[in-house]
């Protein structure tokens, strides 16, 4: 069975899906990715002496930052209010690996995964250019929506 999708009229050009008869309700969406590093830079970012300055701090600004703008980087994501956005990192050293997780929590009649999404892979981006110049093997993994709650599916 084919599905429909909603960024089409029946013309097939591409829209703003319209949410206006949908109800308010609380909305969260976690999303989560990693980036995994040699030891060097594991060490730098831990220990504060990466040259370009506070590795993770940055990051967790660029990605709330990023969260923000999402309306402005994907083309047909509806601007939102967010109630809360954060950038929070579990540091795996024995695999140098940082992983990034972005929580927005929002009132409204659309999503939040995709401010999430948006989050965490800027987030991630941040880091690797932060510590490019110790590491250019680094590699950013397993971006994913890992928790939706609120709206309708």
């Amino acid at each position: 069975m084919e599905k429909d999708f909603s960024h089409f009229d029946s013309q097939g050009n591409a829209i703003m899906v319209d949410v206006s008869d949908k109800q308010i309700t609380s909305r969260c969406a976690i999303a989560k990715g990693c980036i995994t590093m040699n030891a060097d830079s594991m060490k730098a970012v831990l220990g504060g002496t990466a040259k370009k300055g506070d590795v993770l701090g940055v990051a967790r600004i660029a990605g709330i930052m990023a969260a923000k703008k999402t309306a402005d980087l994907i083309p047909l994501c509806h601007p939102l209010n967010f109630d809360k956005c954060t950038i929070d990192f579990a540091i795996d050293e024995s695999k140098n690996q940082i992983e990034t997780i972005c929580q927005i929590k929002l009132t409204g009649k659309t999503g939040a995964e995709m401010e999430a999404l948006t989050g965490v892979s800027v987030a991630l981006l941040t880091i690797y250019d932060m510590c490019k110049a110790l590491d250019r093997e680094m590699v950013i993994g397993d971006v994913k929506l890992y928790e939706k709650t609120g709206g309708k599916k």
